[in-house]
């Protein structure tokens, strides 16, 4: 991943200083500050060196997911000035990647990167922090975690479990994945086994497929054994950097069970608030950073890549039929409901999360898919 930021992180940086350095010493003359400054200097060469571990649920090289948190640590250690140094693990490499949320809540390592929706069976609401099927957009998601409550309504169910999350990126609209059988009714799914997760597996099995939660280091052997038919995954500049073209006949969409995925940074609650206030402000920054890089990033590889897949490697691209997705939507919305009233605190994050999603759809209408649409206007 490309870390052309300098000057964006140099603005950051010299802002977190002046609020920290600032304030009383306001009407100090040049010389003072000039003197005050060699003594912050020289103070802050002598401050403590952290050492923390990232743990992530992908593999180290995978674009984007992978290479994201690396991205984070350098831009945390360029902003803390070497203060602060974070090792980056992929999954596997010290503890799997679905084991993410209980290592960073026991202080095996300090930080993690991961998928909200992985951890349902410990939070019912925590799917509404990641992606629900035919949910919300990436730009929309985005918008009410930071806008609409939803940040809030993230730490408080975190907080027993001794995290703090935020934002780690979004993947936007992914695909829906790939496909050694074809997709033409209702009936294929029968029996379907596909790697899908969360609400989407849920949604899946009700429309009668089987679907299978593994890591996605065994996602490829799986599909080339046949122990799997199917499986969802990312985008085609992931999908294509994985190699899923080889072993898979047909590539499908939309991505109607994650249409705009958070990823969610995970910091050990304890450790976190243990560090000097700036650091604790690089981290925040960082992960803020990371989260509009990984999905920029995303948004400007996955046309380059779709071409190839299409034009170099001649995969099939399919669209779900509209019977498909009429079901498979109202399976969704009664799957999202149960949820909904499975317990107090997810119904209270559902009344947020629906209450948003209803205005900026209203809003939506009238503002980026009008545009869509009017782009594709003849000119003739």
């Amino acid at each position: 991943m490309p870390i052309n930021l300098n000057k964006f992180l140099y603005i950051i940086f010299v802002s977190f200083t002046l609020v920290a350095c600032g304030g009383e010493s306001g009407g100090a003359s040049q010389s003072g500050a000039s003197a005050n400054g060699s003594s912050l200097s020289a103070t802050t060469a002598e401050q403590e060196v952290y050492e923390w571990k990232m743990i992530t649920s992908w593999p180290k090289n995978l674009p984007a997911l992978g290479t994201s948190p690396e991205y984070f640590a350098d831009i945390v250690e360029t902003m803390s000035n070497g203060r602060l140094k974070i090792r980056v693990y992929g999954a596997n490499e010290l503890v799997g990647g679905l084991e993410v949320f209980d290592a960073v809540s026991q202080g095996v390592a300090e930080v993690g990167h991961t998928g909200a929706y992985y951890w349902q069976g410990k939070i019912p609401g925590a799917p509404f922090f990641s992606s629900i099927p035919f949910g919300m957009t990436s730009y929309e998601q985005n918008a009410w975690l930071r806008f609409g409550g939803g940040n809030e309504l993230w730490r408080e169910i975190y907080a027993p479990f001794n995290l703090i999350p935020v934002r780690g990126g979004n993947t936007g609209t992914q695909m829906f994945g790939w496909f050694n059988k074809e997709i033409n009714s209702l009936s294929d799914l029968q029996g379907l086994k596909m790697r899908i997760p969360s609400l989407g597996g849920e949604v899946f099995r009700r429309a009668g497929g089987l679907p299978v939660t593994m890591q996605v280091s065994e996602v490829f052997t799986a599909l080339q054994t046949g122990s799997l038919d199917a499986t969802e995954f990312v985008s085609p500049y992931n999908d294509l950097a994985v190699g899923y073209h080889t072993v898979a006949d047909y590539y499908y969409y939309p991505g109607w069970h994650e249409p705009g995925s958070t990823l969610e940074t995970l910091f050990n609650k304890e450790r976190f608030e243990a560090l000097p206030e700036d650091l604790q402000k690089i981290l925040l920054a960082g992960a803020e950073v990371m989260n509009q890089t990984l999905l920029d990033e995303l948004m400007a590889k996955n046309n380059e890549a779709l071409r190839t897949l299409v034009e170099d490697h001649d995969v099939e691209m399919r669209r779900l039929p509209d019977d498909v997705l009429t079901e498979l939507r109202r399976l969704s919305d009664e799957v999202v409901q149960e949820l909904a009233a499975s317990d107090e605190t997810t119904r209270r994050i559902y009344e947020s999360w629906s209450s948003f999603r209803n205005g900026v759809m209203n809003y939506n209408s009238i503002a980026e898919e009008a545009l869509i649409e009017a782009r594709k206007l003849p000119l003739d």
